[in-house]
């Protein structure tokens, strides 16, 4: 929180940041959160039984030139006898593009079945949920099942989650031509929708106004991420389109992390369109741009002052520029001094730099975070977080990207996490920390 009170050495900083950062290996994790470096070897399987896209050629060249561009290794292949347990194991990721149809034999299923578990990373892009659709496992891992599409049109994409590798470099909205699949279920109650598609926007949506088009999860050991773009030619010359299957690869090989648990019944608190019911406390102030607020200034601290919360679940997403210093405070009673969160409340630090007790996911002066599970979860500077923060009665437990990395429980009588404000600190001079999509679920009371 203090500036003063960054007292890690420099030594004790790079160990921190190295060991946030992915690592160079050639067999899959058994951690589905572990490192993984840009230095991944990625293959890419295109075979089909079904139709046969006439973008494959331009997938596979576009995950080509991304991997020279980006630093990891890419293999394709049309040979589903690529699919033994000891080729797997020397790739982080294998890549699903436009298969259709039944393209692995039983012996090859179990295989990946075995990659999958043992942390090994999936990506599906379009025609990868118009294949086995008599193969369970792959049906969960893929997420959905291709049912029908209307033609090829531009459409709305609402990007739902801003701070996967996937979909942080996108606006609220993107508007782009494609050939949208219909799925034969909806994918959120299993995974994480990262986008969806406006029904409104187009012809031929079937899926009743929820319609997901990109998604991530954990499967059964494995990190798995889809997407419904892909269908032409077009599209892997798109900027925004390679970013977009640049970070599902960067997810799915482990290099970079994202919270991709299923979410649902959140209400938002800051959307991005504006602030109201928060109020600056104390100086400093925080500027909103792009659906972002960015820290400027203190010490201070933007609250939402419209109510109190007792039980809940709050999630964020949050980014430092560099050796920055920020937090969210829970748990305090209203006022104008931001004082009163440090001294009545709790801050669950941002500051991945400082002492244990005061760096990035501790209960900042009260626990440190676990901190290997965080440095496993933690994104550098530069990338997007995601932190769950879920308070019941007088515990406080938090998850970062997923990954549960805290567990408190208040035992102080002056303080108390029953009922309480939020808020985000806004540290001081050269401290910048930006904040997106701030969102609360009540949970019942003795949850």
């Amino acid at each position: 929180m203090h500036a003063s009170a960054r007292l890690a050495a420099a030594a004790g900083a790079a160990a921190l940041l190295l060991a946030a950062t992915a690592l160079p290996g050639s067999a899959a994790p058994a951690d589905p959160h572990g490192p993984r470096a840009e230095g991944s070897r990625v293959l890419v399987f295109s075979k089909t039984a079904g139709f046969r896209h006439d973008s494959i050629p331009d997938g596979v060249a576009a995950v080509r030139d991304l991997g020279e561009e980006h630093g990891f290794t890419v293999d394709a292949t049309e040979d589903a006898g690529a699919f033994t347990r000891g080729n797997l194991a020397r790739y982080d990721a294998v890549v699903f593009l436009s298969t259709t149809g039944d393209v692995l034999n039983t012996a090859q299923q179990r295989a990946f079945e075995h990659y999958v578990g043992k942390g090994g990373g999936y990506v599906g892009v379009h025609a990868a949920a118009d294949t086995e659709y008599d193969w369970p496992f792959y049906g969960g891992l893929v997420g959905a099942h291709f049912h029908s599409h209307p033609h090829i049109q531009p459409a709305t994409v609402d990007v739902e989650d801003r701070a996967h590798p996937a979909t942080a470099h996108l606006g609220a909205e993107w508007e782009r031509t494609d050939e949208w699949y219909n799925y034969r279920t909806n994918p959120r109650g299993q995974a994480h929708v990262l986008a969806a598609l406006d029904e409104s926007s187009y012809t031929g949506g079937t899926m009743g106004g929820d319609h997901p088009i990109a998604w991530c999860q954990t499967w059964r050991g494995g990190r798995a991420f889809y997407t419904g773009g892909g269908h032409t030619r077009e599209s892997y010359a798109e900027p925004a389109f390679r970013a977009h299957l640049l970070g599902g690869i960067r997810y799915a090989t482990g290099a970079a992390h994202a919270d991709c648990r299923p979410e649902n019944g959140y209400a938002p608190l800051f959307d991005g369109t504006g602030t109201d019911g928060w109020k600056q406390a104390g100086p400093g102030s925080f500027t909103l741009e792009d659906g972002t607020l960015t820290s400027r200034g203190g010490m201070g601290m933007l609250w939402y002052e419209a109510r109190e919360f007792a039980s809940y679940s709050l999630k964020l997403d949050w980014r430092m520029s560099g050796d920055d210093n920020s937090g969210v405070f829970v748990g305090f009673p209203a006022s104008d001094d931001p004082w009163s969160a440090v001294n009545r409340g709790y801050e669950i630090q941002i500051d991945a730099t400082d002492v244990p007790e005061r760096t990035t996911g501790s209960v900042y002066g009260f626990r440190s975070a676990d901190l290997e599970a965080r440095d496993r979860a933690l994104n550098p500077p530069g990338e997007w977080n995601t932190y769950e923060i879920r308070v019941e009665g007088e515990r406080l437990r938090v998850w970062l990207n997923g990954v549960p990395v805290n567990d408190f429980t208040n035992t102080d009588p002056a303080r108390s996490l029953r009922q309480g404000h939020i808020g985000i600190q806004n540290h001081g001079d050269g401290d910048e920390v930006s904040f997106r999509n701030i969102r609360l679920k009540e949970l019942p009371a003795g949850s």
